[in-house]
Parts: C-alpha cells; structure tokens; sequence
C-alpha cells in the first residue's frame, strides 16, 4: 500500500502537463481496447462516402465520410460544453 499511496501522492504534486500526459495515455489505451468491439457494432468505416480500395493483395481504406461525422460529433460535443 505504501507504493500507492506514493504514486498518489506523485500525480496530485505532478506539474499540470503531465498531469495531461496521463490522461492522454489513459485515454489512448481505453479507445485501443474498445474501438474493436464498437467497430464490429457501428457502420464506423463502412459508410457511404467512406472508400477501400485494393492493389496487389492490400486493402486500403480512406475513411472520408466516417471522419466528417466524427468530427461534427466531437465539435457538437464540445460546443455544448
């Protein structure tokens, strides 16, 4: 427990960036575990407007249509607060 409470302590004296480093990081990681399971849910990169091409066996997407709502969304989202 000691260890704990010494990181605790670490990150409510940590400068502000860091601070912000962490939840970046944080937030990285929680978006890497949950993006699979919404993207099998979600029509996300299967939209019309979104294009896929493939060339010599690869197969790449340019998510056109999927960034533009994303991008209302999160303005939408921000907007309001």
């Amino acid at each position: 427990m000691v260890i704990m409470a010494d990181f605790q302590r670490a990150i409510l004296t940590a400068p502000p960036m860091l601070k912000w480093l962490i939840v970046i990081l944080i937030a990285v990681l929680v978006l890497g575990l949950v993006m699979p399971r919404l993207a099998a849910r979600l029509p996300l990169g299967r939209l019309p407007g979104d294009v896929r091409l493939r060339w010599r066996g690869q197969e790449y997407s340019f998510p056109f249509a999927t960034t533009l709502l994303l991008s209302l969304l999160l303005s939408l989202i921000l907007r309001l607060l």
